[in-house]
Formats: structure tokens, sequence, C-alpha cells
């Protein structure tokens, strides 16, 4: 059975227990549409993203 050689220090504890918090995404409002969105991700009602057209939308029937 593997033991460890040295205690593990509350400082490296607490460093290693850090990224268990969760936390709630964040959200920017669109400039172009007003909605809320995804930083750093495509628009996918407008198929927008920095300013381009980079999806076609499909229209909704």
């Amino acid at each position: 059975m593997a033991v460890p050689k040295r205690k593990t220090t509350p400082s490296k504890r607490g460093m290693r227990r850090a990224a268990d918090a969760l936390k709630k995404p964040t959200y920017v409002e669109d400039k172009d549409s007003g909605e809320l969105r995804r930083p750093h991700h495509v628009d996918l009602k407008t198929g927008m993203y920095r300013g381009r057209q980079v999806l076609t939308v499909k229209a909704d029937d």
C-alpha cells in the first residue's frame, strides 16, 4: 500500500482544494441584441462572433 513520505502542509492542501469551489458562469450583455451570452462564445441566435457572421442561422417555421 502506498504511504505518503511527507505530511501535506495546510498551504498545499488549501491550494489543491481551491479548485473545488463551484463558480457560477459569467454572462455579458450582447452589444447588438442586448441579450445575455457567455463571453468568448458564438451567439447562437444571430450566429455572430466578434462582429462577424460565423454561423448561418436556421429560420424558425
